[in-house]
């Protein structure tokens, strides 16, 4: 069996920044365990499979090297890429998926493509697990939690850069992950990701988490619209807009690498 690939470079314009993720479109589901190999040969953070249903509506799956995942972000900008610019697709797209609701994607007046995530706010967590406050090297501000991660609140910027990481403690979280987070002056604000027990070590843009990020930080900065800066070794830009029940993120994409699978 053969099957198309495409690497893409998500939340970029430039090559090599972002975060990559593999797209493999298919008509068919094949089953978990080679979706599961397949995302493990590849080691990127995310690989996406897309099926399409009928017009401009497509199932989507997401697998890191290690299981499947919920719901990502970056791999559903690298897959609405690759449908826009190398599948013909024009027009609004909807992705169905099997936790978090259909994904509704669209290109914005600035030629980035822009999707709907639902409002994941964090809520502030009466008990703090010791493998999280012992994982992390710099004390945080507040900490709270949504289904995906913890978010870790420090009070600057350079917290954030400089924090380090006890990788064997985080994983002890599972099945949840970790950001942290602080204001920033460049942009609104900025993260970090990490999760040992889902994916690997540090994420490098995670869209998914900005459901998260942006209602909280609009809330303590008054504003709807905000720019985030991931600020991992590859970093990476997102756009974004709280609405009534929606944070919308936006962003840039390149491809890096389209092929075949022989499986």
């Amino acid at each position: 069996m053969e099957l198309d690939i495409y690497i893409i470079d998500a939340f970029t314009n430039t090559q090599f920044k972002g975060n990559s993720a593999a797209v493999v479109p298919v008509k068919e589901w094949l089953s978990e365990t080679l979706m599961q190999s397949i995302a493990a040969e590849n080691n990127l953070s995310e690989t996406a499979f897309i099926k399409e249903i009928e017009a401009n509506i497509f199932e989507i799956r997401w697998f890191s090297p290690m299981t499947e995942i919920d719901f990502c972000g970056h791999a559903t900008l690298a897959s609405s890429y690759v449908l826009y610019e190398y599948l013909g697709i024009e027009g609004c797209i909807t992705f169905q998926t099997l936790k978090v609701g259909n994904l509704v994607v669209k290109k914005n007046v600035d030629n980035r493509i822009e999707m709907s995530f639902p409002n994941l706010a964090p809520e502030v967590i009466s008990s703090v697990p010791s493998q999280l406050i012992d994982g992390l090297s710099i004390k945080p501000e507040e900490i709270l939690r949504n289904q995906q991660a913890y978010v870790v609140v420090y009070q600057n910027e350079k917290d954030v850069l400089s924090v380090e990481r006890n990788n064997k403690l985080l994983e002890q979280l599972v099945p949840y992950d970790v950001v942290v987070t602080a204001p920033s002056q460049q942009y609104d604000f900025v993260s970090r990701y990490f999760w040992p027990a889902n994916g690997g070590d540090e994420d490098p843009v995670t869209g998914s988490i900005h459901a998260a990020l942006v209602p909280y930080w609009s809330e303590k900065l008054g504003k709807k619209e905000l720019v985030a800066y991931q600020a991992s070794t590859r970093s990476g830009v997102l756009y974004c807009q709280l609405n009534s029940g929606s944070v919308m993120v936006s962003g840039d994409a390149m491809l890096y690498l389209k092929g075949k699978i022989y499986v």
